[in-house]
């Protein structure tokens, strides 16, 4: 028998019994302080939320010794210290962005819908609220959209309403404020996430761009959109881009296992197979990245069935929840990820994309198409996109550009101008070879522009976005249709039955009343 390293005994010895009470996890981390310098605290691993709260805000410990005694300290991270500098920003906003509800001063198209609580905005201000504030030096692709956005702002300067683009970091609470207090912005791209929009349909705050696409034969431009954000024949927000996951896997180390890529992604054993033989290659290599990753796992099983893939489309309900087609993928998701190994499951996940992208140690990532421009030049060559087991592809559209109901004309033809504008051909070129996502536009020829863009992380990218397009099903994420709360509650059980290994059968029957209270 192999000796096990202490640290490793340490940690199968007393995680169990620290996983049910944090004072004890504490006490632990600081009586074996050599074997865990610094603790991750996340609340997948803690079956009481109650206790998680305790801990407050801070979700990471620094544990050092001072002076012969153990010292807890509680460290912020990078994130969660800038967002309290911008906190008080953000209640500044809010508020503003209030009074000017409880003025009533914002508005959009179309008031003749019968219904409508929203006066007319005379302005000549056309207001486009985007969440595109980083720096050029942060993320280079939301200078690019700023561009994009400053250019349609340049070519409409003369009309009689300008175009007037807005980066809010802080987008969804000030949309989310005037949505509660009956008001929609100008016009607003959600990125994608699902927010405040369904309330705001709901109050009739929103304009319908269906007709608009219809007469002016925009159907293929606006791609998914059209068919995932139907709502009854109504289309209220378009995204430029579709958010589209699939794997990406390393064939130099799936070659070392000897694991053939014709048979890897048959089926999901073959994949739990295949694993199998990696996982024992050693000198820290491993199959996949476990955790968050591996909800997709239970999308794409979901997906890979007719009925299966219209329960994933459609919100949550308490027969889902009981469906054998759900226990079966959570199941399956869930015995791959403890086969699998929990030792890399709740790493940092800067380190986790690390040890696939730069280091060569994974031998597959569930990851989205925009992974391509995240692998090292070394590893370029034998990272290699695909879709999952059953040619399954995860593609969202999500909530994208929304235009407010009730304004004049003349800012209702310039919103609806600006979202052919955003998904026309030559936009949605830079969108795919500038930002480096996938466009919304299927009419675009994406290996072409690979080609010509001699880039070789567009080349990446397109292999990736090419097979998405090609996929013989496309099934929605689920997070978009069943919700945040339900996609951290499947994130949770199965993170921690890849942690603790606990019974499979007992904790699914945990997260179906955990499903079931959220759902009401």
């Amino acid at each position: 028998m192999l000796k096990m390293k202490k640290s490793e005994y340490i940690r199968q010895k007393y995680w169990r019994i620290c996983i049910d009470n944090p004072s004890i996890l504490l006490f632990f981390c600081l009586k074996y302080v050599k074997y865990c310098r610094y603790v991750n605290i996340i609340p997948y691993f803690i079956k009481s939320s109650q206790y998680y709260s305790d801990l407050g805000q801070y979700k990471s410990f620094k544990i050092y010794k001072n002076r012969g005694k153990m010292i807890l300290q509680k460290v912020k991270t990078h994130k969660e210290e800038e967002s309290m500098k911008r906190k008080v920003v953000s209640i500044l906003l809010i508020a503003a962005m209030c009074v000017t509800v409880l003025a009533g001063c914002r508005g959009g198209s179309d008031s003749s819908k019968e219904g409508s609580s929203v006066a007319k905005d005379e302005d000549n201000t056309l207001e486009f609220y985007h969440g595109y504030y980083q720096d050029e030096s942060e993320w280079a692709a939301a200078q690019v959209m700023r561009d994009i956005y400053d250019q349609f702002a340049e070519e409409h300067a003369d009309g009689n309403v300008t175009f007037k683009a807005i980066a809010v970091e802080n987008r969804d609470e000030i949309v989310s404020a005037q949505v509660s207090g009956g008001s929609f912005p100008d016009m607003v791209d959600f990125g994608g996430a699902r927010g405040s929009l369904t309330s705001a349909v709901a109050q009739n705050l929103v304009y319908d761009l269906k007709p608009y696409i219809d007469e002016n034969n925009l159907a293929d431009a606006v791609g998914l959109n059209y068919t995932q954000n139907d709502q009854n024949g109504h289309i209220y927000s378009v995204h430029d881009q579709i958010e589209s996951r699939g794997l990406w896997y390393n064939s130099a180390v799936l070659e070392k296992a000897g694991v053939s890529t014709d048979k890897i992604f048959a089926d999901w054993t073959s994949f739990g197979d295949a694993m199998d033989k990696i996982n024992t290659l050693g000198n820290g290599i491993y199959g996949y990245i476990a955790g968050q990753g591996s909800r997709q796992i239970v999308n794409a099983i979901m997906g890979s069935t007719e009925k299966g893939k219209e329960m994933i489309e459609s919100e949550l309900t308490e027969d889902t929840i009981n469906s054998s087609e759900f226990a079966e993928a959570f199941k399956t998701a869930a015995k791959l990820d403890q086969a699998n190994g929990s030792d890399h499951t709740t790493d940092d996940n800067g380190n986790l994309m690390a040890d696939f992208n730069t280091n060569g140690t994974v031998g597959v990532l569930f990851n989205g198409v925009w992974n391509a421009g995240a692998i090292a030049e070394a590893n370029a060559e034998v990272i290699v996109p695909t879709l999952f087991p059953g040619n399954i592809a995860i593609a969202s559209a999500g909530d994208g550009i929304a235009v407010a109901n009730g304004m004049s004309e003349e800012k209702t033809e310039l919103a609806l101008e600006f979202v052919k504008y955003m998904t026309s051909v030559e936009v949605q070129e830079k969108i795919f070879t500038e930002v480096q996502a996938k466009p919304c536009n299927t009419t675009l020829d994406l290996n072409a522009l690979a080609q010509k863009s001699d880039n070789a992380i567009v080349t990446k990218l397109a292999e990736a976005c090419s097979q998405v397009n090609d996929a013989d099903t496309t099934v929605i994420d689920l997070s978009y249709t069943w919700g945040s709360d339900v996609d951290k509650a499947v994130i949770n059980a199965l993170m921690e039955s890849a942690v603790t290994g606990t019974d499979i059968d007992a904790r699914f029957e945990q997260l179906q009343k955990e499903l079931l209270a959220l759902i009401g």
